[in-house]
């Protein structure tokens, strides 16, 4: 199964931001032990190292979880980050924009793109670069009047939800047609980290992962 079609099953991807080393491999464990299979890793645009940072985390999933757990960066902005997500085995990136330099860049070195829109233009525009995956960013702020008012224009473009995706909405996403959904608190939720309450975010991930099993088309 290549990454596309990876995606495509699996649906939900776990959004990780500023978890790194034996937290971050605990919060893998968790969350693949509980049905999700696609973790991103974003790179913090405030902090100096995060090339540096962001590329070893991509490493050592890659490298502890290889087969079970597809690994991505996310927050991609440059080209530079592009080469070092690839480098370290990131398999698809993941923007809060859309950059025809990051997604050109993505295409070539064979990766997965999946840039960031929130209006019908960016959506086309993202989908028209090569773009596999649009991220409706943010989703939960845009609600679901304006999502139904903008799919059948765009209906031809597969949409992944971020921001603001729970439990309770993630079915409505999936009945709509889109192709997954990026989730970030409910998932890589920092005060369970903090309490080393893997448990509980095995327990969410299971819930996610039979939501996304169930929306299957």
């Amino acid at each position: 199964m290549n990454t596309k079609e990876f995606l495509a099953e699996h649906k939900v991807i776990a959004i990780c931001r500023k978890v790194y080393g034996e937290n971050l491999l605990r919060l893998a464990e968790a969350l693949c032990g509980g049905g999700v299979r696609l973790m991103e890793v974003t790179f913090d645009q405030a902090d100096p190292d995060c090339l540096e940072k962001t590329s070893e985390a991509i490493r050592m999933l890659s490298e502890k979880f290889a087969g079970e757990l597809l690994p991505g960066a996310g927050t991609v902005l440059t080209s530079d980050q592009v080469q070092c997500a690839a480098n370290a085995g990131a398999k698809y990136i993941i923007s809060p924009n859309t950059s025809s330099e990051v997604i050109t860049g993505t295409k070539k070195l064979g990766l997965i793109s999946i840039p960031g829109a929130m209006t019908p233009t960016e959506i086309i525009t993202a989908n028209d670069l090569g773009a596999d995956f649009v991220k409706l960013f943010p989703s939960g702020y845009l609600g679901f009047k304006y999502i139904k008012d903008i799919l059948a224009p765009i209906s031809h473009v597969k949409l992944v939800a971020t921001g603001g995706v729970t439990e309770e909405n993630l079915p409505e996403y999936l009945k709509l047609g889109f192709a997954g959904a990026g989730i970030s608190g409910r998932l890589c939720d920092k005060a369970l980290i903090a309490d080393g309450n893997y448990a509980e975010i095995k327990a969410r991930a299971m819930g996610f992962a039979a939501i996304a099993a169930g929306g299957q088309h």
